[in-house]
Parts: structure tokens; C-alpha cells; sequence
């Protein structure tokens, strides 16, 4: 396999992984339908930073020790499980009230990004799915600038994905949509994210 099929399998192994509706991605989804555009984009930089630094700890060679270290991960699913927990009753509160304020101060929308890399900082599966990506077309012989080429590709196409669901989930129609059934996605979310943080703190458990 040349370099530039390497490279393709990384972007196709990594794409799907991205796109694949998951935690991040249903919560960037949500807030563009909530709060708009800009909050959207923002969350989704925030997912997106988070995300590029645990493609960094894969591509040095960090993520096969930090797989090794028990105490780090199960510390890191606790922590990750406990915020996806929070998130879900957030959405549950959301579901729970009749109306719900938009935030409209800019200073106060940055938080967003905060949110957003908290949520991928914390989701330990994000460097397994890097380790995985990478796995596909490189080898343990591959050139350092190889690995750092495919690392950056896909830290574009992560980028472009989250700004991808918050561009069309701020779209007129889905944000209508949404006021319109604000109480029924919300709820729907609650359960997701429950379900996600639930699983994560009992796979820490059982380790």
C-alpha cells in the first residue's frame, strides 16, 4: 500500500467514525438547533480541539500506555460517564420546562467551546478511535512525517465534521423543528446521553 492509499484508509476509517452518530455529535447537533449558528461553531471547536489532542497522544505513542495505565482510564471513564450524566439532566430540565431562554450574550455563548472540549477531553474512546484510524494504512515502520500528515488530515476532517452538524442543524428548518418538538428531543437526548454516561462508568466498574 502506497502513501496516498494509507492515506485514504486513515480518512475513510476516520470519517466514519466521525460522522457516526455518538455523544458529540448529537450534542453539537443540539445545541445548534437550540442556541444557533455561532454557539454551534463553537461547541463544535471546542469537540474539535479536544478531539485533535487525543490524535496527538495516539500519534506520539501515548495512547497504547495510557491503555495500559488502569487507574489513569478508570479515573478518565468515571470522570467522562459523571459529565455525560450532567449533560442529561440538563436535557432533562430542558425537556421539563415549557419555554426556554436562548442565550443571547456573546461573552457568555464562548462558554460553548469550553463544553465542547470538555466533552472530548473527558470520552476516553476518542484515542482508541485514533489509535484505530491510524492502524489502517500505517505501520510500525512509517515515518514520523507520514504519521504527523495523517494526524493533521484527520484533525481537518474532525473539524468539518462537528462544523458540518452545527451549519445544518442551525438551518431555519431544523431550528423550527426543533421549537416545535423541543420538549420530545430534549428528552430523547436526556436518555442518550444517560445511557452513554451510564455505560461509561460501568465499563470503568468492571474493568
Amino acid at each position: 500500500m502506497d502513501a496516498t492509499e494509507s492515506l485514504l484508509a486513515i480518512a475513510a476509517a476516520f470519517f466514519i467514525v466521525a460522522v457516526s452518530p455518538g455523544p458529540a455529535n448529537i450534542a453539537v447537533a443540539t445545541v445548534a438547533m437550540h442556541s444557533g449558528r455561532r454557539p454551534g461553531l463553537l461547541f463544535g471547536l471546542g469537540l474539535s480541539v479536544g478531539l485533535s489532542f487525543w490524535g496527538l497522544v495516539a500519534a506520539t505513542g501515548l495512547g497504547v500506555m495510557l491503555q495500559n495505565t488502569a487507574t489513569f482510564l478508570t479515573l478518565l471513564k468515571l470522570f467522562g460517564g459523571a459529565y455525560l450524566i450532567w449533560l442529561a439532566i440538563q436535557s432533562a430540565r430542558s425537556a421539563a420546562r415549557k419555554t426556554v431562554a436562548v442565550e443571547k450574550n456573546s461573552a457568555k455563548q464562548g462558554r460553548w467551546f469550553w463544553r465542547g472540549l470538555l466533552l472530548n477531553m473527558s470520552n476516553p474512546k476518542a484515542v482508541v478511535a485514533w489509535m484505530a484510524a491510524l492502524s489502517m494504512g500505517l505501520g510500525q515502520e512509517t515515518e514520523a512525517q507520514a504519521v504527523a500528515t495523517a494526524t493533521v488530515m484527520c484533525m481537518g476532517l474532525g473539524f468539518v465534521n462537528y462544523a458540518g452538524y452545527a451549519l445544518t442543524f442551525s438551518l431555519p428548518g431544523f431550528m423550527a423543528g426543533y421549537r416545535r418538538l423541543r420538549r420530545w428531543i430534549d428528552g430523547a437526548v436526556a436518555g442518550l446521553f444517560a445511557l452513554a454516561g451510564f455505560g461509561l462508568i460501568r465499563s470503568a466498574l468492571t474493568r
